[in-house]
Formats: structure tokens, C-alpha cells, sequence
């Protein structure tokens, strides 16, 4: 450190800065460190033990900034909105030619779009990132998807490799495009995620409710398909979230934990830009809706003696149809994610590059799954209208496993156990397949009561007809 500044600054040492601060400082990195609540500062680097040496506290922000070497490299972890504009004030004018500041938290990708354009032209840069991986993933190697300047990548790029997960020696980052490029794809990460967390609980609801399974057996279960096609870090976390006791009555954790699950926004953002750019993310939606569902605890309880439930009793689908169905319901709610980032990368301009975004998801991320090998192996190869359901080895994927997505819904329907997102992602599957759909009849209604005109199959232009009313 003599002589020279840190190589990079941490700002906010909260969970994730702290991790991320550590990590940076086993990779063998000088990180200068500094927190809103200067008292917290102390105590982080007496906890740091032997990588003490390699941490720079500093309780100003101008003593943080002037520890920093520059071009100077300064991420921040609090929290998006608000915050990240008060710090942008406050720190621009201590920076230099060529500084990046770099915003790690989960924020909304138009902000970042404003704050990367305010900043372009002023030689001071501003990068989007997103963080995936948790507090264990942020501390020995996360996934990260970035979002700015070629100038900013470059000189934030060995660090950022270093500190990533990786697969098979690759590192689990890049540089996916401008502005809120990063931010985006992050966004879209945690709908599918979302999702992908759903689905696993509705398979759970099922075994649960209708076939009588305890919570071990469920996880047992779980602990076994973790070892097939449906290896992944969620199936793994909830198999061993189900094998948990609880210390202090004995009984598995999951049956004493309220069954309402809240949500952080970003679910909901990967909806709002899905819908304004036209594209569907059904499966997302409905495990959105599913956590909204959950609050209402108070209406379920009184409604369950109230409202009438299946009317047949069926057999549960055997292990093979349930792995199936998940399967099925993950590659779908992956396909609509990508076509939600194939829209934005347009709308953008960001050329996404989704074999990309599937290699650096494989390792570090909460979605990391074995599934993502053969999503970026579709996108590498042939892929019709550029939809992922139409690459050849997704069409053989899907060949085998929509019987077993058929069956268990067919049985969770009769028999009254909700699957909304595992439903949805059947619903939008039989729409995409038809060439024929429905909406010539909507279009009809819709000239019908309000003379909107429609199109028709064997002439150009707009129509209109004269109903005949009833």
C-alpha cells in the first residue's frame, strides 16, 4: 500500500458490502472502506482478522475518496432509490477524469439509465451492476451482470473476475451492454427466480396436501432430484430447508413458519417492463400474484371451511411426472425471461447476448441450475424466430416432459391444490404452439362495441363490419 491508494473503494457495510469487501480483500486487493454510520467502520475491520492489512478505513468521504488510487473504483452497496442520488451529490465533486462509481444494490434499471446519462460526457463514468448470490455468494464469488461504459469494464474488470464465481474455471461476470443493461438483466433474473421458487413450493404444496407427505419426506425427495437434470441451488436449498428441525419444539422448521411470503419489488418490475413492452412473463406474474395471495392469511382461514374444494379424489402423479412438470414449468419461465431481455436488448440497444447471460448464471446466482448448459447451448445453435422453445434441444426437452406437466396439473386440479405458476407456464406453452389462436374473435368484440377495425387474413388494411345485434 505505500505509495499508492487502495485499488478500489466499498461504500456501505451493510451485508452484502461487507461480503463483497472481504471477498475483494482475499483476492489480494486493497479496499478502501467506509459506511454512512461511521461506528460500524471499526468494528468491520477488527472482524476482518488477517485481512485487516488489506482494508483502508476511512470515516469521511473525503478522506474514503482520497484513499482510493485513481482512476479510481468506487462500488456502492445501500440501498437503491433516494440514497443513490444523495451520494451521487455528494461525491461527484471529490472525483476525477476517468473515476467509475458503480451502484451493486437491486435498483431499478430506468434509474440507472438516468444516472449513467447524467454523468456521460463529464469523464466520470457510472455502472450499473447486478449482484446474485446472497451474502455466501458475495463473499466467495457471486454472479455478477454489469451495465456501462467499455472504459468503466476495463478498468473494473480484474477485479470483478476475480471476485466472481466461476464455472469450470470461467468467470461468472460481463459486461452485457450500456446503462441499465446490468440492472435489467438482474431484474429479469429475480422474476425468473421468483418463479422458479413457486413452482418448487407448488410440487411441495401438493405431496404436502394431498398426498400426506411430511416435510423430511418431501426434502428427502428433493435431496434426490437435486442429483439428476433438475440439479439446482433452489431444489438443494429446499431440500435441506425441509430435513431442518426446529431446536425449540421439534418439529420441521417449515411447519412453524406462517405461510406469507412478501417480496422486495423486483418481481414486480420485471412484470411492469414486460407488459410495457408487450412481451408475457405469465410465470412470473402468477408467482407474483401467489406471494400477493399469501398475505391475505385472514380470508384463506375463514374461506377454507366455506368454499368447496376438488371434487375427485386421484392419484399423485409418480417421481417421474413431478420432475417432469418442474422441468417443463423451469424451461418455460426461462424462455419468457429471455424474451422479455430479447425485447429490452432492442428497445435499448443493448445486443444481450443470452448464451452470455446463461454461462454467467451458472455458478454464484440463487437460479444457478444444470438447466442453464443446455439454455446457452439453444441459443448457440439454430433457434427459429429466436424463441428458446423452438432450439432443437429444447423441443426434446419439452417432448419428454409436458405428459408429466399435463398429469400432475391434471391431478392438482382435481383434486383442489392450487399450481398457478406451473399452470400458467402450461397455458402460455399450448398458446405459443398453436398457429391458430383466438384473438380474431377478440378482435371482433372489440370492433363489435367500439369500431377499433380489425385486420383480415385474405386482404391488407383495417376492416370494419356491421354487426348484426341480437
Amino acid at each position: 500500500m505505500a505509495g499508492r491508494g487502495a485499488d478500489i473503494g466499498v461504500y456501505g457495510l451493510g451485508t452484502m458490502g461487507s461480503a463483497l469487501a472481504l471477498n475483494l480483500a482475499d483476492n489480494g486487493f486493497s479496499v478502501a472502506v467506509t459506511n454512512r454510520e461511521s461506528d460500524w467502520i471499526a468494528q468491520f475491520v477488527a472482524e476482518a482478522g488477517p485481512l485487516a492489512d488489506r482494508l483502508v478505513p476511512a470515516e469521511s468521504l473525503e478522506d474514503f475518496v482520497a484513499a482510493i488510487a485513481a482512476p479510481r473504483t468506487i462500488l456502492f452497496m445501500i440501498p437503491s432509490g433516494a440514497p443513490m442520488d444523495e451520494m451521487i451529490n455528494a461525491i461527484l465533486p471529490l472525483l476525477g477524469d476517468g473515476d467509475t462509481i458503480i451502484d451493486g444494490g437491486n435498483a431499478d434499471f430506468n434509474d440507472t439509465r438516468r444516472r449513467f446519462a447524467r454523468l456521460e460526457g463529464s469523464r466520470k463514468h457510472f455502472v450499473g451492476m447486478g449482484v446474485s448470490g446472497g451474502e455466501e455468494g458475495a463473499r466467495h464469488g457471486p454472479s455478477m451482470m454489469v451495465g456501462g461504459s467499455e472504459h468503466s469494464w476495463q478498468q473494473m474488470r480484474p477485479m470483478a473476475e476475480a471476485i466472481a464465481a466461476k464455472f469450470e474455471g470461467i468467470p461468472c461476470v460481463a459486461r452485457l451492454g450500456s446503462d441499465g443493461a446490468g440492472h435489467f438483466v438482474k431484474t429479469v433474473h429475480n422474476g425468473i427466480e421468483y418463479a422458479d421458487m413457486q413452482m418448487i413450493a407448488e410440487i411441495y404444496g401438493l405431496l404436502r396436501d394431498a398426498n400426506g407427505e411430511t416435510a423430511p419426506e418431501i426434502g428427502a425427495r428433493f435431496g434426490r432430484w437435486a442429483q439428476g437434470p433438475l440439479s439446482s441451488y433452489l431444489i438443494e436449498v429446499s431440500a435441506a430447508a425441509l430435513q431442518t428441525v426446529d431446536p425449540e419444539t421439534g418439529k420441521p422448521v417449515a411447519d412453524v413458519i406462517l405461510d406469507q411470503a412478501g417480496q422486495k419489488g423486483t418481481g414486480r418490475w420485471t412484470i411492469i417492463e414486460a407488459l410495457k413492452m408487450g412481451q408475457s412473463a405469465s410465470t412470473i406474474e402468477a408467482a407474483v400474484g401467489a406471494r400477493g395471495w399469501s398475505s391475505e392469511k385472514a380470508v384463506r382461514v375463514m374461506a377454507e371451511p366455506l368454499l368447496p374444494a376438488g371434487t375427485e379424489k386421484v392419484e399423485i402423479p409418480g417421481d417421474d411426472d413431478l420432475q417432469a412438470a418442474m422441468m417443463a414449468g423451469r424451461i418455460i419461465s426461462h424462455a419468457q425471461g429471455f424474451r422479455i431481455l430479447d425485447a429490452a436488448s432492442k428497445d435499448f440497444d443493448w445486443h444481450l447476448d443470452m448464451a452470455q447471460i446463461a454461462e454467467i448464471w451458472r455458478a454464484g446466482c440463487i437460479i444457478r441450475s444444470a438447466l442453464l448448459d443446455e439454455l446457452a447451448e439453444g441459443f448457440r445453435g439454430e433457434l427459429p424466430q429466436g424463441h428458446l422453445i423452438l432450439a432443437p434441444i429444447m423441443r426434446k426437452r419439452l417432448q419428454v416432459t409436458l405428459p408429466g406437466l399435463r398429469r400432475t396439473l391434471s391431478a392438482a386440479i382435481n383434486l383442489g391444490v392450487a399450481m398457478p405458476t406451473l399452470s400458467a407456464a402450461l397455458g402460455w406453452y399450448d398458446t405459443m404452439r398453436r398457429g391458430r389462436g383466438t384473438a380474431n374473435l377478440i378482435q371482433a368484440q372489440r370492433d363489435f362495441f367500439g369500431a377499433h377495425g380489425f385486420e383480415r387474413i385474405d386482404m391488407e388494411g383495417k376492416h370494419h363490419a356491421e354487426w348484426r345485434p341480437l
